[in-house]
């Protein structure tokens, strides 16, 4: 178990530019996602919780969105961190894969994780799996997360019920979806 005396740190996954309206990969949802994160954010300062800003920097050859050093690639500014918070940069949708999360969040003795950001049926998703199976407990801020409309064959899922699907999936075994 990662710790015993049952500290939590807040998690922003994803929350970058490219996810916004003028973004090069835009989701439904995200500025009201982003303005309850942001308050969740304000929150855990308030309370001194440990906060993890994730950012994805797509490396993939024919990737579209989170190109480096590109605008859309930023932290978005309604959640900029502040020079105390910890930044993890990923490649994956999986928080935990290749990155130092794991090893941060065990030498501050976290056991509880909070989590708000973009995508939902991606990373959020991933990652929330992740952490449950390496001891975990987690938590999901519904309305500070967002996804996008998902197309299959010939039949598409709104943002809306896509949402509703995922954050079903996980609440119960996986976190407490709040």
């Amino acid at each position: 178990m990662p710790g015993t005396d049952d500290k939590q740190a807040l998690i922003l996954v994803d929350i970058q530019n490219d996810y916004f309206p003028a973004g090069s990969s835009p989701l439904i949802g995200a500025d009201a996602a982003a303005k309850a994160a942001c308050h969740m954010l304000d929150r855990a300062r308030e309370k001194l919780e440990f906060i993890i800003h994730v950012q994805h920097v797509s490396l993939r050859p024919a990737a579209s969105f989170f190109l480096p050093n590109t605008p859309g690639v930023e932290i978005h500014s309604s959640v900029t961190p502040w020079p105390n918070e910890v930044v993890i940069q990923k490649h994956y949708p999986n928080s935990f894969r290749e990155t130092a999360l794991l090893e941060v969040l065990r030498h501050r003795n976290i056991s509880r994780l909070c989590f708000c950001g973009m995508m939902t049926h991606m990373c959020i998703d991933t990652t929330v799996r992740a952490a449950v199976d390496l001891g975990f407990k987690c938590s999901v801020v519904a309305d500070a997360t967002a996804t996008k409309d998902l197309t299959y064959r010939e039949v598409t899922a709104t943002a809306a019920a896509v949402q509703a699907a995922y954050l079903a999936a996980l609440d119960g075994l996986f976190a407490e979806v709040i």
